[in-house]
């Protein structure tokens, strides 16, 4: 049993989660950009992008399987499930998605700086100044990686929070493999 200002806590942290990770997602399919010549640049024509937004929607989906529990916890101080099952899976699950999470932020920093880095240093060699048009997209286009990558950070460090507090739970609690 927790204090209600933990667990009021931990619903917070799990709706911050959850609007992060709905923040990235959108963020990222809405990332897409027009050339003067026509030619378009999106989200999905990177793997890594593509990754770092399954990432976002399973972290997303796992918050929203939680909220109910959380809020009930968070009004009532009991688990809706009584059995211990709900805080092995609330230690388990937080520190998979937490982990999840990492990932999809290392990628989307380092697919979006290293791409906004390269395309820099091309322009840079070949003496285009930045007010050029093409350059000017490209960068608009990492850039908005880079901020839907930190909002997937918020997440990721919202659910570690959550984790290290399941896990404090778990301790006090019985458990299933105690």
């Amino acid at each position: 049993m927790v204090s209600k200002p933990v667990a009021n806590s931990m619903l917070f942290l799990r709706i911050v989660a959850l609007a992060a990770s709905a923040a990235t997602v959108a963020l990222l399919f809405t990332n897409k950009v027009k050339f003067d010549d026509g030619t378009k640049l999106r989200f999905q024509d990177f793997y890594s992008y593509r990754y770092e937004a399954v990432i976002a929607i399973i972290g997303g989906a796992y918050c929203i399987l939680q909220l109910p529990f959380a809020i009930y916890y968070a009004v009532k101080q009991k688990r809706l499930i009584r059995n211990g099952f709900l805080p092995e899976f609330d230690f388990f699950g937080d520190k998979v998605i937490c982990v999840l999470l990492a990932t999809g932020v290392g990628v989307g920093f380092a697919v979006s700086l290293e791409f906004k880095k390269f395309f820099d240093d091309i322009f840079d060699s070949v003496g285009t100044p930045k007010k050029d048009p093409t350059r000017t997209t490209y960068d608009k286009f990492f850039v908005r990686g880079i901020v839907a990558s930190a909002i997937l950070l918020v997440a990721c460090l919202s659910m570690t929070i959550v984790s290290i507090i399941s896990s404090i739970n778990r301790s006090r609690s019985k458990g299933v493999f105690n």
